[in-house]
């Protein structure tokens, strides 16, 4: 196997091990609150969606779904509560990245910095389109043959500031997953002595499992995304990549369905 291939399947991460009992026993204290609070508990309701949707007598293409949708009849109340929904996902990447910091993490050593900025941004509009693409693709098969529900990315009304909640609601999204089970998640992993590929394929499935509400293509879809911007960010140590690849992907399709609907290759 070429030694470039090995280092990418089988990297190796220099972190120190915490070996104390009462500090790993608190690592496991804060991994399972912060996720009981954000992520993983949307995961295990995700879960609960799908089985739902299994248990209703039409199939999963006949059903659907939408992402961002009215929450006031008040345009204006709509519109605080769209931006107070962002603003909380927002709040729960801060908790991830603040965490890390009080145990001495710095900004850097999870790829938070500028010293990169014009080469994370790059790199970040090349990974929205290689994960972009190909996931559509997945989507549209995994609707075909009755995997996935239709998923709706808003039913937001045609008012003045929807792009803008839209924008605020993709960037919440984006900075609260990559921010949790990549940056946060990971290098928690790491502390506990887990490998490179155990962490990451941990990290992996929580993304995927948020997403069971959309059928098993959204679960698989995320799995995937996740493995490849987990092994990025584990050879780069890079975060602000995946954090503008995903804000751009969500903007894509938050925004852009709006402009697509009716379109005959979509569902």
């Amino acid at each position: 196997m070429p030694n470039r291939l090995r280092a990418w399947l089988f990297p190796v991460r220099d972190q120190p091990v915490v070996t104390d009992p009462g500090e790993r026993r608190a690592i496991v204290f804060e991994l399972v609150i912060v996720f009981t609070v954000t992520l993983g508990m949307s995961g295990l309701r995700s879960l609960l969606n799908l089985i739902d949707s299994l248990l209703r007598p039409e199939p999963l293409a006949q059903q659907q779904v939408a992402l961002n949708v009215p929450q006031a009849t008040l345009d204006l109340i709509d519109l605080f509560k769209q931006l107070l929904g962002a603003t909380q996902l927002i709040a729960w990447g801060a908790l991830g990245l603040y965490l890390l910091w009080r145990a001495g993490s710095r900004l850097a050593d999870v790829g938070l910095d500028r010293r990169f900025i014009g080469g994370d941004v790059l790199r970040g509009v090349g990974l929205a389109a290689l994960i972009g693409i190909p996931g559509l693709g997945l989507y549209l098969v995994a609707y075909a043959v009755g995997a996935s529900l239709e998923v709706v990315p808003t039913t937001l009304t045609d008012t003045w500031w929807r792009p803008i909640a839209l924008v605020f609601s993709a960037a919440g999204n984006a900075w609260a997953e990559e921010m949790l089970v990549i940056g946060y998640l990971i290098t928690r992993l790491r502390q506990l002595g887990f490998g490179e590929n155990k962490s990451l394929v941990f990290s992996s499935v929580l993304r995927g499992s948020y997403h069971l509400y959309q059928g098993f293509g959204g679960f698989v879809g995320n799995v995937v995304m996740g493995l490849v911007f987990g092994r990025i960010w584990q050879k780069t140590n890079r975060l602000w990549p995946m954090v503008i690849a995903h804000t751009l992907l969500d903007v894509v399709a938050f925004v852009g369905y709006s402009l697509l609907r009716g379109v005959s290759w979509l569902p």
